[in-house]
């Protein structure tokens, strides 16, 4: 039995039911989480993709619902189909031994005339997007009058998708007594203004995780921008992983990669919100039946896809949002698991990669040569030795006089006349240093 969770005063009951799902010991967020909401107060947290948040609000909540009300008690809203429909399965996983308890999914792109009969059987616990909950609100057909928790998931994402209003209709629809359970990766200050109208001012449960990971190799790969592609196709031909994913910025340049790899014969998938619903649920079915090796994605898709045990992660473009970066990462080296997070960069992005190591992040410089990733000098050492370069070559420049008269081939000799200055110089530097010792 889980005996870690016992210190939540959880029955035999919930405790068998956390052992069904091989849980052991509560990770941070939910030590610091499941007390509160056990005790029916408000929570805003703030964590990373990873941190077992999903749970911290499931298990408290299913302990608390009473089945022998015939009425909705939690509403979890979620930002995408596709987190809602996992959030979904997360909860029958945990329902197996609450037969008497019943749980239903309402997602956008679904048969209306089907939500509005399973709304009518009453569930306890709805979970679903803001806009399809919103719409059976407004139709009559779900009645969460009654409701006293609803749980924000993702909440800066539900901002960044447009989706505050319908979470404000929702919202004010409830009783006054209902209690707001919050999670997002960020507290932007559309998400400050909404927390301060509908719960004052509370304590945000911030949870650090530590950036560079010790189960994430972060790999960091200097490039041209016209090499991308080939290297990108270098990896994944010599790499085999559990599952990787390869971000891009937008679903243009996402399509792009997918083309170029697949006219390549690289095993992917493509996954982003311009797929319509039927696409989105055929691929997410090929992607858990492990049917590609490589998934490339856009970001605002990926936030609300979680799939378990991916071993890689290829950072095509560096996300102008540093947010986003440390969802792509956060993708690997979960739980007991083992990950690799390679970025790739070109010159004009080198202030993106200052961002992110301002951040905490810590890379290994490498290059990907030969079917494996080899050590290289790191990006500071490589640009001081350039301006060093530059600066000799400007100390030089007037010993190497132009011709008068112009003839075939004279930039070579001025170049290889400059060279010989230079490693003359070079010497001289050494020599010196010698002496001093």
């Amino acid at each position: 039995m889980s005996n870690a969770f016992k210190r939540f005063n959880f029955d035999d009951k919930m405790l068998n039911a956390i052992d069904r799902i091989n849980f052991t010991h509560p990770t941070l967020i939910q030590e610091r989480v499941i007390p509160k909401i056990l005790k029916g107060g408000n929570v805003v947290a703030q964590s990373e993709t990873g941190s077992g948040k999903s749970h911290a609000f499931l298990l408290p909540l299913i302990y608390k619902i009473d089945e022998r009300k015939d009425c909705p008690q939690t509403v979890i809203l979620a930002p995408t189909r596709e987190l809602a429909r996992q959030l979904h399965n997360m909860t029958l996983e945990l329902l197996e031994l609450y037969p008497e308890i019943r749980a239903a999914a309402f997602i956008g792109g679904t048969d209306m005339n089907r939500d509005e009969q399973k709304a009518g059987r009453t569930p306890h616990i709805v979970i679903g997007t803001p806009s399809r909950v919103k719409d059976l609100m407004q139709s009559g057909a779900l009645d969460l009058h009654l409701a006293d928790r609803v749980v924000i998931d993702e909440a800066d994402l539900m901002i960044d998708l447009g989706f505050l209003e319908e979470i404000d209709q929702i919202t004010r629809a409830l009783g006054d007594g209902v209690r707001l359970l919050v999670f997002s990766a960020t507290i932007p200050e559309a998400l400050r203004i909404f927390l301060r109208k509908y719960i004052g001012e509370v304590e945000t449960i911030i949870i650090d995780t530590p950036k560079n990971k010790a189960s994430i190799h972060y790999s960091l790969v200097p490039l041209r921008g016209e090499e991308k592609k080939k290297k990108v196709l270098d990896i994944v031909q010599h790499v085999t992983p559990y599952i990787g994913l390869i971000f891009a910025n937008s679903r243009e340049r996402a399509d792009e990669l997918f083309d170029y790899l697949n006219s390549a014969g690289v095993n992917a998938g493509l996954f982003h919100g311009g797929l319509k619903p039927r696409e989105r649920t055929k691929e997410i079915k090929k992607i858990r039946a492990l049917e590609y090796e490589w998934v490339v994605a856009s970001d605002l898709a990926a936030r609300g896809l979680d799939i378990d045990g991916a071993s890689h992660v290829i950072n095509y473009d560096i996300p102008k949002e540093i947010e986003f970066f440390t969802h792509r990462v956060g993708r690997v080296g979960r739980g007991q698991y083992e990950g690799t997070a390679i970025t790739l960069y070109t010159p004009d992005e080198e202030h993106l990669i200052n961002l992110i190591e301002n951040k905490g992040y810590v890379f290994q410089h490498e290059d990907f040569k030969r079917g494996e990733f080899v050590s290289i000098k790191s990006r500071t050492q490589r640009s001081s030795r350039k301006r060093k370069e530059t600066s000799l070559e400007s100390k030089l420049s007037h010993r190497v006089k132009r011709p008068g008269k112009v003839k075939p081939g004279y930039k070579k000799k001025m170049k290889e006349e400059m060279n010989a200055l230079k490693r003359n110089e070079r010497r001289k530097y050494s020599m010196k240093n010698r002496k001093k010792r």
